[in-house]
């Protein structure tokens, strides 16, 4: 499976979940197959999908999901160990881990060679880290879903973009809508 796929299988948990989603083509993906103003797409800003998906964790009640790749996670390592010091049972982060930056061209991430992104976020205090074939994913994010502890999916997947329009939404209005559907949900 692919990133486009594992998204596809996870649409039916996550279409009414607040969702901050990486840069580049899963965001694109994302917004082509269930656009939803649940959804914050990142137009510019790699590797901060995880972190900005733990401050609004860590703002509200709602759970919140972030879908990340290996290639912005790994840019920005930092992430992780505060994400591991400041617990919240609200967040769960998505790493797809396909071992390229898929948005760039497909080159090769170490994460795709020696470094074992679960094992870092392990190691940097992370308690609840779940590593899963692209296949178990949705299970992974259900189980995730109907808990309430803060957990990171590192998912193993291939490698494989398909062809998606670009979002025609400029990025103020991507976050204005957003935050009106946080500020429903938390009225």
């Amino acid at each position: 499976m692919i990133r486009s796929e594992v998204l596809k299988t996870l649409i039916p948990l996550i279409s009414d979940q607040l969702v901050v989603c990486n840069i580049g083509l899963p965001s694109q993906e994302l917004h082509m197959m269930d656009d939803q103003p649940s959804n914050f797409y990142m137009l510019g800003t790699m590797g901060l999908a995880s972190s900005i998906g733990l401050g609004l964790a860590l703002a509200q009640k709602q759970k919140v999901i972030a879908i990340d790749g290996d290639g912005s996670v790994l840019t920005n390592l930092g992430t992780l160990p505060t994400i591991a010091n400041n617990p919240a049972p609200n967040f769960i982060l998505l790493i797809i881990d396909n071992g390229s930056y898929g948005s760039t061209g497909d080159q090769p991430t170490y994460a795709g060679k020696k470094t074992s992104l679960a094992k870092v976020a392990e190691a940097c205090g992370c308690e609840n880290v779940i590593e899963c074939k692209a296949e178990d994913t949705a299970e992974a994010m259900k189980k995730a879903l109907e808990g309430n502890q803060m957990t990171i999916i590192v998912c193993k997947c291939q490698s494989g973009n398909i062809p998606v329009p670009v979002i025609e939404m400029d990025a103020p209005v991507i976050r204005h809508r957003f935050m009106e559907e946080v500020k429903r949900r938390n009225a």
